[in-house]
Parts: C-alpha cells; structure tokens; sequence
C-alpha cells in the first residue's frame, strides 16, 4: 500500500533521510521508532509531502505520490498531530468534518458519519457533538483528532506521537480505542513514536532509525527477539523478553488439547488417564466441552462414583487470544503455576505453565 524506494532528503547542513526503502502492507500499522533527531518524522512527514523528498520515490496503492497535487494528496491521508490542533471556534462535530467540508462531501452523511466515529471512541454524540475544544478534557480532545483523520474515510492515516501528552491512563485508553477502531476500518497507517512499549503494543510492523538511515524494519515479536545488531538490542531495552510478553498470544505458548475427563467420567477411569498421562491435577469438562472443574489425583485416589463428585472450581480461566503478559499478571494474583486455556465460547483448549512460557520464549533465542 506504502512503498519507499531509496528515499532520501538532504537539508543544507546534514542528510535527515539516507537512503531508506520499505513497504507497509493494506491495513497494517507500521510505527517509525527511533531516538530525537533520527529522521523518523521527516519520513513520515514526506509522505503527505509536507516535506520534499530530495531523492527517490514514495508510492501509495502503486501510484507515485509526485503524481497528485500536493493539496489533493494531503485531503486523501489522515494526518494526526500530538498538539491535536482542533479549531476553537468550531464544534467537536464541525471540527470532525473539516475534511469532508472541504471536500465538498454530502452535509448530512458526514455529520451522521461524525456522530457514528464518536460512539466509536466512547464519546456519546448526544453530549459532546455540539461541544466546542475547550469544553472537552485533553483525552476527549484527543480522540476527536483521531476520528477527525478519519471522517473522510482516507485509506492511509498518519500519526505524529499522537498520544504522547496524554497522561499514561488516558493513553492505554485511546490506544485500545484505536486499535479496536483499527480492527474494524483496516487503514494503512504510519505511526511516529518515541516510545518501544507502545509501538510492540501498536504495530503491525516496526520501523528503527539510527541517524537518517533504517536499521531494522521487521514485526514487534522479531525485533524484540533477534535485535539486528547492538544499538537496537539497547533501544527496545535489556528487558525486551518481558517486553515480548504483551505481544505473544496464551495460544502459543500452551499445551493443546490435553486429557481431560467428563462431569460422567468414573472416578478408576480419571485415575487411569491421570497415572498414564502423569498428570496430579485434571480438567473436567462439561457435555459440551466448556471447562466445569478442576480433579485432583491425591483428592480421588480411593474415592467412588464419578468425578463430579469430587471436583473442585478453577480458581481462574485465560482465554487463548490474551496475551502472555495478562496471563503472567493473572497467575501472580491468584498465586497459580498454571492457567486452565478456554476460547471465547468457554470451550477448553488446553493449558498454560510458567515452565511452558520460559519454554517458548527461550526456544525463541536458541533457534536465532
């Protein structure tokens, strides 16, 4: 959707931009990383040609964007800034349609397209539509900037730290917001950040700058866990395998599909299937599958009748879409070794240990 070729730009006194090439696949969110002064918003900014590139070339959809009238081209990209920059005389809803206005677009879809994005973003249209910026706090104003890009429906959206003078609860707020936003509307967007931690939790795919030029352009998991060289290993941070907790799913870290027994299993056949698979601890599903109860081999050993007799609830259940990290955090609070693995029916899928976890990340580092 995005392509770079060689892009290059040189101010009179230093080159900001060195030869740096990469694509952003339709629908995906590539965060620009990197310290102050690396060149990451100058690339960003070249793409809306708010800057000139002095050499190379940048394509959208295949099209080279020297092609467009810069006017026309900047009104097709959604551009968010970190100062917001909403006008202070005009309403929360005339603010959102300030593309769509200018563009000529029909008055009324766009309004009702305006009201539609602020239910979106959690802001009831009936409250805050007839608003004005100062009557909104700095979260409120922000996510009206984020949905304002959005009002004429661009295909590529680009984000200059949009949430960096957001205080950190507000933030972890409007990045779920737009990345539920993202889910549902699939833009291609180019994201400046300064921050490792949000760009793992916001990208499709990470951009590093190191003075001008690209160092290492790969997905969050592969940065963290083969770091090209020494400055991208300090910059995303020694603790960068804690770090990859937050972006590998429960699902690939636990055991699929083990044993279990049913609420009619004999209390001989559970202990049978425990003894032959060595396992002291047993999950007991209901008819349909859904994780009912826990069987412990020492609490049946010697008992009658079936396991639903004996079986006692499961202190917690992770769904197999979580992240390892909210897994960790979960096992910590109820002081668990490991997590009984349902799907968002309830089904049970498998299960989750501290043991599997270190298993998969370290394998991660043995096979680089």
């Amino acid at each position: 959707m995005i392509r770079l070729e060689n892009v290059t730009k040189s101010f009179e006194r230093y080159l900001a931009v060195d030869n740096v090439s990469f694509e952003v696949p339709k629908g995906e969110i590539c965060v620009l990383l990197g310290p102050s002064g690396c060149g990451k918003t100058t690339t960003m900014r070249m793409i809306n040609r708010l800057i000139e590139l002095t050499s190379g070339r940048i394509l959208i959809d295949g099209r080279d964007i020297h092609e467009v009238d810069a006017t026309e081209l900047r009104r097709s990209i959604g551009y968010v800034i970190q100062q917001i920059g909403l006008f202070p005389n005009k309403t929360v809803e005339d603010n959102i349609c300030t593309v769509p206005d200018l563009l000529r677009m029909d008055r009324k879809a766009s309004r009702k397209r305006a009201r539609d994005l602020l239910e979106m973003v959690n802001l009831d249209p009936n409250t805050f539509a007839r608003r004005y910026p100062k009557q909104l706090s700095g979260g409120q104003q922000q996510r009206v900037g984020v949905i304002r890009a959005l009002a004429a429906d661009p295909p590529v959206l680009l984000m200059d730290e949009p949430f960096g003078a957001i205080d950190p609860i507000n933030r972890a707020v409007i990045q779920d917001e737009f990345l539920k936003l993202q889910s549902e509307l699939k833009k291609t967007v180019i994201f400046v950040s300064h921050d490792i931690d949000e760009a793992v939790k916001m990208a499709s795919r990470i951009a590093i700058f190191r003075a001008g030029k690209l160092v290492q352009y790969d997905t969050p998991d592969n940065i963290l866990a083969h770091p090209v060289d020494d400055f991208v290993a300090d910059f995303v941070g020694a603790d960068r395998t804690l770090k990859r907790l937050q972006i590998v799913p429960v699902r690939d870290a636990m055991q699929s599909d083990p044993p279990r027994v049913t609420t009619d299993t004999p209390i001989d056949r559970a202990l049978e299937l425990m003894e032959r698979h060595e396992h002291q601890v047993m999950v007991m599903v209901g008819p349909n599958g859904r994780a009912r109860g826990l069987v412990r081999r020492d609490a049946i050993r010697g008992a009658k009748g079936l396991v639903s007799d004996h079986y006692e609830r499961i202190p917690c259940v992770i769904n197999i879409d979580e992240t390892l990290r909210n897994a960790v955090s979960m096992m910590f609070t109820n002081d668990q070794t490991w997590l009984v693995c349902v799907d968002d029916d309830g089904m049970y899928r498998g299960y989750l240990t501290q043991r599997g976890i270190t298993h998969l990340l370290g394998e991660t580092y043995r096979t680089s």
